[in-house]
Parts: structure tokens; sequence; C-alpha cells
């Protein structure tokens, strides 16, 4: 690989300070180059899902109650909440290159101070500035978008997070492999110098962007994200969407573990975290739902696929009777979520520009909601239902979805209204 697979050249791709459709970069990103970009953007966010199979292990390597367990999640999803109010919106500011290589920098310190963590204390500091900086997924995803032609945005973006997905669903595999081998701390090592080395990748090989950054001043930049979703009806629409669906995957994955880890399955660590790459496939799958947007199939692609989303919940019901059922139903949950998620991103995209990073963080934080609420509700859904609570409580938030999608789908096939805001 050499600087050349960055083929667009300094200036090309003005296309984010200017109208929809009134610049075009002068070449389209490569295939190298997307792929740069998904293996980053899925490593930043595994970053901030490594700690949620440890929790065990980790409270009780730090003398930590079961309560304060869950904290290490909370302080993980505070902390990427706060990186996408006071961290994406950066990049509507300043130089994206030089943002993305620094954030991932201090990512490589972040993480190695987790595994050097002696205390709680200095243990959730560091885990929350993972978190904070896990969101340099966002500036890639939004830096790749602006790369790219408008006519293949759509694609460009689901093969971006393609790669994010993976790195969601494979953190607990690798997680899981990496402590049964050598003990927690031994993640986020060899988390730190992957992160490292990939910063080396960015540093040589991201390309230039001369554009017309914003004018507004840091505070009113951070404020205008959350005037963006009162302005703009797709990315209420869409954020909304959003939340529901992460907080329906985050049902399935944060109690997991309970049913698989006690008898009869009793799997370890590495097994449990297996079922997370069962998604994989799923999520590949959908990772052209992108391009499908692109060709004006968008609205469709939303429908279909929250109808799967619905559907995935009664195998995932019949786990008592086979684990089959579960991968099964795993395999069309992530699909599902894939292509919704790459679909609202496609949508967003096509409005306001000149706000993309501000765009990509208030999408996000419908997300990081949804995924706060989904982990905490599907605990005590387990608690009071069992596994069964939990897959009653799926299927309700795939229902809710469903509807609400089909209240707001705006007039015409594919939904035109609605990408015109």
């Amino acid at each position: 690989m050499d600087g050349k697979i960055a083929a667009a050249p300094a200036g090309a791709a003005n296309e984010v300070s200017c109208p929809e459709g009134s610049a075009r970069p002068a070449s389209r990103l490569t295939r190298p180059m997307m792929t740069l970009f998904a293996f980053a953007a899925g490593l930043a966010v595994a970053n901030a899902y490594f700690a949620h199979p440890l929790l065990d292990v980790m409270a009780a390597d730090l003398d930590l109650s079961e309560t304060g367990a869950g904290l290490i999640v909370g302080a993980t999803q505070l902390g990427y909440a706060l990186g996408l109010i006071l961290l994406v919106p950066l990049g509507d500011l300043f130089d994206r290159r030089k943002i993305i290589i620094f954030q991932s920098l201090l990512s490589v310190a972040a993480l190695g101070f987790v595994a050097l963590s002696a205390s709680v204390e200095m243990l959730m500091v560091s885990i929350a500035a993972v978190g904070m900086l896990a969101v340099l997924t966002q500036a890639l995803v939004a830096y790749a978008a602006s790369l790219s032609h408008q006519a293949e945005r759509g694609r460009v973006v689901g093969f971006v997070t393609s790669g994010i997905v993976i790195g969601i669903l494979s953190a607990r595999a690798v997680a899981g492999f990496l402590t049964d081998l050598a003990g927690w701390r031994a993640v986020y090592i060899v988390s730190s110098v992957l992160t490292f080395l990939i910063a080396l990748l960015l540093y040589k090989l991201l390309p230039d962007q001369q554009r017309e950054t914003s004018k507004l001043s840091y505070l009113r930049l951070v404020a205008s994200t959350f005037t963006l979703i009162a302005q703009e009806p797709v990315l209420r629409v869409r954020g909304i969407i959003a939340m529901l669906i992460f907080a329906n995957v985050t049902t399935l994955l944060t109690p997991l573990v309970l049913p698989l880890s006690v008898p009869p399955f009793s799997l370890s660590h590495t097994q449990v975290g297996l079922f997370g790459l069962a998604g994989i496939a799923g999520a590949l799958a959908a990772s052209r739902a992108g391009h499908w947007a692109d060709l004006g199939f968008g609205q469709r692609t939303t429908g279909i696929s929250l109808a799967l989303m619905l559907a995935a919940w009664l195998p995932i019901s019949l786990l008592d009777q086979s684990l089959l059922w579960l991968v099964a139903g795993v395999l069309v949950l992530d699909f599902g979520l894939q292509a919704v998620h790459v679909t609202n991103q496609a949508f967003i995209y096509r409005v306001r520009p000149e706000a993309q990073n501000r765009l990509t963080a208030a999408y996000m934080l419908f997300y990081s909601l949804g995924s706060a609420l989904g982990s905490s509700f599907s605990t005590i859904a387990y608690a009071y239902g069992g596994w069964h609570g939990v897959c009653l409580m799926g299927a309700a938030l795939s229902l809710i979805t469903l509807l609400f999608w089909l209240m707001t789908e705006p007039a015409g096939p594919q939904g035109g209204a609605m990408l015109n805001g």
C-alpha cells in the first residue's frame, strides 16, 4: 500500500462546503482506502464494547460488586455520549485528517491506562476516556462520505459502516478469547498496539481535503448539533428509528451471557463471544443497503428490514430448544440492523452537507440513548421474566419501530418528500 490509493487530490473533495450536487470529487474512493476506513472505524468502536463480556472477571480483579461492575459499561456509554457532543462536531471546524489522527493517538493512551488500572477510580476514568474517543468511528464515516460522489455515497457509507458493525459484533469474541488466554488486561494491551499501528497508517494514507470550515465558535457549533435535530425532519425520524433498533439489539446482547453461561449450556467467555460473530454474516449481507438507497429503494429497504427484525425474535425465543435457533435469529436481527442503519445514514447525509459531522453526532446520540436503554431494561426483563421476558421486550421494540416507520413514511413510493426534509 502507498499514498497513491487515496486518488482524490487535495481540493478535489470539497463537496461538503457546497450545495448538494454543485461539486463532485475528481475520483471515487478506492477499495483499499475504503477498507482502511472500515477497519479503523471497526477497531475504534470495538474498544467501547470489549468490557461487556468481561464484567465478571474485571469485577473480581478489582473487588467490585455486581452493581459496581455495571458502572463500567455506564462509564463507557457516558464517555461515548460526551464524545458525540464535544468531539465529533470538531470535524466541521478543523482539519478532519488531523483530528482523526490525534484522536487515534489519544485512544492508544486511554487503552493503555485501562490495562494498567490498579484501582476502581483509575479504571472508571480511563474506560470513560476510551468510550469518549471511540466516537472516532463517526468522524471516519463522515469523512468517507464527504470524499465520495453523491451517486455512490450510500455505497461508501454502507461499506465503512459494515466495518463498524463487524467491530461491535466481533468485540465479544475477541475479548472472550484473549481473556481466557491471558486475562482481561491483555485485551486492552493488544487493542492499544493495533490502534497505534492504525494511527500510523492513517497518518501515511489518509487523503487531505481542502474545504471551507464552519465560521461558528466551538460552543455555538456544539449547540447547533441540537439545533439540527429541530430543523431537519429526516434527522429526527431516522434518529428515532436508530434509537429503537439499537435498543432492540442491545436487548439481545446485554443479557445473552446469562442463559449461556449456566447449565445446560455452561459456555465459556470465548464460546459466548462466538454468537456475536454469527451476526457478522448478516451484517455483511446487508452492507449493500447503502447502494439500494442510492438507487431509490431506501424506504422499501427500511420496511423489509424492520419486518425481519421483528420476525427474528421468534427463533431467538427458542433458545431452550436449540442453540441453532439463536444463531438463526442473530443472523436475521443483525441483517436488519445493518440495513436500516446504513439506509438511515444515506438519508441524513443528503441534507446540510456543510454539517456532516454534526449530523453524524446528532444521529448517533439517538443510537447511544437506544443502546443505554436496551442494556438497562433488558437486564430487568431477564430478572423478572427470564429469557422469554427478554424476547417479549425485543419483539415489542421491533413492533413499535415498524409502526413508527409506517406512520412517518412520507408520500411517494421511495420517500422523496422525506429526502427533501
